[in-house]
């Protein structure tokens, strides 16, 4: 049985201001989360933003078009309340970060996953004091134990809402290194997705495009780039 999609009910969504943040109204109804909280938020710009999502809602309601009211959600009922498995999720990445493992061949693949990845490696150990081993192949290499408490402390200084825009970043391009460069402002976003892509982009450039991975990859494209903007909501 299919489920027909709940249709736009609102005539304007409008943030508002609450005593810990800032909700948003669809017309005099507070936004909920799925949990039945009411959704509260910690900056006008993040409120203001889910509004614009609730507006530009055009008949059926998408969840998966509503990419900050989803990463809102997702703060309020299930990190919040105990952030610390999401903290663990989001650092165990680094025990198997994706700019560790390393083609041994071709060479020509070899050497631009060196080129876009050897200078966020340097950046993890300069700048997260986290320096991490890179290796040809797939079979695991276990980090230095003092680089993953550094990358886990990194991850544990976010608030509930900046881990879930992390976590969004991390999980989407299998990097906790290129997660923390955009969290952190030394990485676009956008280059942070071409970056954790260097191995799809090769194969299409060798094969072609394949219709369905590539409209696969577009819906995680967007879903990285909403995790980015979450974060730039927050300052």
């Amino acid at each position: 049985m299919s489920l027909t999609p709940q249709k736009r009910f609102w005539t304007e969504a409008t943030p508002r201001p609450e005593p810990d943040g800032f909700g948003v109204s669809l017309d005099t109804r507070p936004l909920k989360t799925p949990a039945g909280a009411t959704l509260i938020v910690p900056t006008e710009a993040l409120a203001a933003a889910i509004a614009a999502e609730w507006n530009a809602i055009d008949g059926a309601i998408r969840p998966d078009e509503l990419h900050l009211t989803r990463a809102a959600n997702s703060a309020i009922d299930r990190i919040a309340p105990d952030p610390g498995p999401v903290i663990d999720a989001i650092a165990e990445y680094g025990g198997s970060d994706l700019l560790c493992y390393r083609a041994a061949e071709p060479e020509a693949l070899a050497e631009r996953q060196a080129a876009g990845w050897d200078p966020w490696l340097a950046w993890s150990a300069r700048e997260l004091h986290a320096p991490l081993i890179a290796v040809t192949g797939i079979a695991h290499q276990q980090q230095p134990g003092p680089s993953l408490a550094a990358l886990h402390a990194a991850t544990a200084a976010y608030t509930p809402f900046a881990l879930a825009g992390l976590y969004g970043l991390v999980s989407l391009s299998g990097s906790l290194i290129l997660g923390l460069a955009v969290a952190r402002g030394a990485l676009p976003a956008e280059e942070a997705w071409a970056l954790a892509r260097i191995d799809e982009t090769w194969q299409a450039e060798q094969w072609g495009l394949d219709a369905e991975a590539e409209a696969m990859a577009a819906a995680a494209r967007a879903d990285f780039l909403g995790s980015a903007r979450l974060l730039t909501l927050l300052d």
